[in-house]
C-alpha cells in the first residue's frame, strides 16, 4: 500500500510499471539498461480514490493522461530502475495529494462606496496630472 493522504492510500497492484530505455546521455549505459520506468495509473476506474479526487486527477494530470483515464508517468533522471521507480511513484503521489485538496468556492462580493469613491479621486488626480502636461490652449 501506498499512503498518499491519511485517508487515500493506493495498492501497488493497481498501478502497471514498464521499464524501458532511457534516452538522453549516459554513454554505453545508457544503450545496454531498460533504466526508465513508466508507471500507469488507471484513475476512471480505481477503487482506492474517490470519485471527486479521482476527477480532479484527470483535470491536473492534463496530457499525461490517456482517453481511457489512465495515468501515465515516466521517469528517467536516474541510473537505476529503482531509484526511477521512486520517483515516478513519488510524483504519482503528489499528483493525487494535489487532486485530493478541495478548491475554495469563490464568493463574490462588491467593492464598498469608500474604495469605489478612493478609485474615482484616483483617477481625477491623474487626469489633471496628465491635463497639465498638455500645452495651453491658444484662443
Amino acid at each position: 500500500m501506498i499512503q498518499v493522504t491519511p485517508s487515500i492510500a493506493i495498492d501497488e497492484s493497481e498501478i502497471e510499471e514498464s521499464f524501458v530505455r532511457a534516452s538522453g546521455p549516459g554513454g554505453q549505459h545508457v544503450n545496454k539498461v531498460s533504466s526508465a520506468v513508466q508507471i500507469r495509473f488507471d484513475a476512471r476506474s480505481s477503487p482506492s480514490l474517490p470519485n471527486d479526487v479521482a476527477i480532479r486527477l484527470m483535470k491536473l494530470a492534463g496530457s499525461r493522461l490517456t482517453q481511457d483515464g489512465v495515468v501515465v508517468i515516466v521517469a528517467q533522471t536516474h541510473r537505476s530502475q529503482k531509484r526511477n521507480r521512486e520517483e515516478a511513484v513519488e510524483r504519482l503521489a503528489e499528483l493525487i495529494r494535489a487532486a485530493a485538496v478541495r478548491p475554495q468556492v469563490r464568493r463574490a462580493t462588491k467593492p464598498t462606496k469608500a474604495s469605489k469613491e478612493r478609485r474615482l479621486a484616483s483617477k481625477e488626480r491623474r487626469s489633471g496630472v496628465k491635463a497639465g502636461r498638455s500645452k495651453p490652449v491658444s484662443d
